[in-house]
């Protein structure tokens, strides 16, 4: 068994598995402690300084994301001192981020923005230190990721889910100190690199600096959580639905399958839902045209000529094609269908290889 080691936080008794954060306990209680740069499933890097917290007989603050449980340790997640220090974290930030933030406007959302509200910070102590004069231009990298350097807070989720994630690294800081961004190696865009698009990027940006360049409008989008039909992994994702459209496709952690992570085709794939071409209905060919026609009569149909034909020229007169987008069970089905109502083991799947 792993080994365990019990806490306090705010008063609250928690027994954590050994090496894990303070952070982690917090979230065992129910207790948040706002963060911009954490992200389960990511190594902690403690950038942004947002989850300081109170350790009794340690004179500094300590970053709940990157500093593990010990025995007997007593945590203060809300004390005056640690609210002061977030609060001077988010007056920082703000001193960089555009008064009019982008995100909000395109209604995104932005997590910086969401905790100046939530610190009752109106007017920053050190201004907004971006005008509309000084907003950057907003790079679209190609047809489905656009990168926002304005809003860029450099907490690294982007880099770090390219890297630990993907494992791609299409992603790096460039440049030091004030002149530092988030961007591809000097003089690439994304294409150049070996980026594949899935914009998980765009799933951890707390800020909308990475952002899918089809989606806007989101905030008041509903959510309907489906499984991806690309292919039979079983990724679950969450179609955003306004006005009966699909506008954008987002992910959550609390995913069974693959939390927050999607491939290019399950994020940014979506838009055939409402292509005029696309096959809502079964046709049948009627007098050399394919003619709509109601399910049970396909079924009947169908299930009829594959006796027909296994009747007059045999069950090996008869193939059976199964595909990557369905899943293992419908894939079972085929193959049991094809030994054991027809009698031919010829089946094959799009993506045995």
């Amino acid at each position: 068994m792993n080994a365990l080691v019990t806490l306090s936080i705010d008063g609250k008794v928690a027994e954590v598995a050994k090496g894990a954060s303070i952070l982690d306990a917090a979230s065992r209680l129910g207790i948040e402690i706002p963060t911009l740069c954490h992200e389960p499933g990511l190594q902690p890097r403690a950038h942004c300084r947002m989850c300081v917290v109170e350790v009794e007989g340690r004179g500094r603050l300590e970053p709940a994301c990157s500093t593990q449980a010990t025995e007997g340790m007593a945590v203060r997640t809300h004390t005056d001192r640690v609210f002061s220090a977030r609060r001077m974290v988010l007056e920082l930030l703000l001193s960089e981020h555009p008064k009019d933030c982008p995100a909000r406007l395109l209604g995104n959302g932005c997590k910086l923005c969401d905790y100046a509200e939530l610190f009752d910070i109106d007017a920053p102590s050190f201004g907004y230190g971006l005008g509309e004069e000084d907003v950057r231009e907003v790079v679209r990298e190609n047809a489905f990721i656009s990168r926002d350097t304005t809003t860029c807070i450099l907490c690294s989720k982007c880099v770090r889910v390219c890297e630990d994630i993907q494992g791609v690294g299409a992603l790096a800081f460039i440049g030091r100190g004030i002149d530092t961004e988030m961007r591809p190696a000097p003089g690439k865009d994304l294409e150049q690199t070996d980026c594949e698009m899935c914009g998980n990027c765009v799933a951890v940006c707390p800020t909308g600096a990475m952002r899918g360049s089809l989606m806007t409008g989101l905030a008041g989008a509903a959510k309907i959580r489906t499984t991806c039909g690309f292919c039979g992994v079983g990724c679950q994702l969450d179609l955003n639905v306004e006005g009966g459209n699909v506008v954008g496709v987002t992910s959550t952690s609390a995913n069974p399958v693959n939390g927050k992570w999607l491939c290019v085709k399950g994020r940014f794939g979506y838009e055939f839902i409402h292509h005029p071409e696309r096959l809502t209905r079964p046709l049948i060919r009627r007098n050399g045209s394919l003619e709509p026609a109601a399910w049970d009569e396909t079924m009947k149909y169908v299930a009829s000529r594959l006796m027909q034909i296994k009747t007059t020229d045999g069950p090996e007169a008869i193939a059976f094609m199964s595909s990557g987008r369905c899943t293992n069970e419908e894939n079972y089905l085929v193959q049991k269908i094809a030994r054991a109502v027809i009698g031919t083991n010829s089946v094959d799947q799009c993506a045995r290889t």
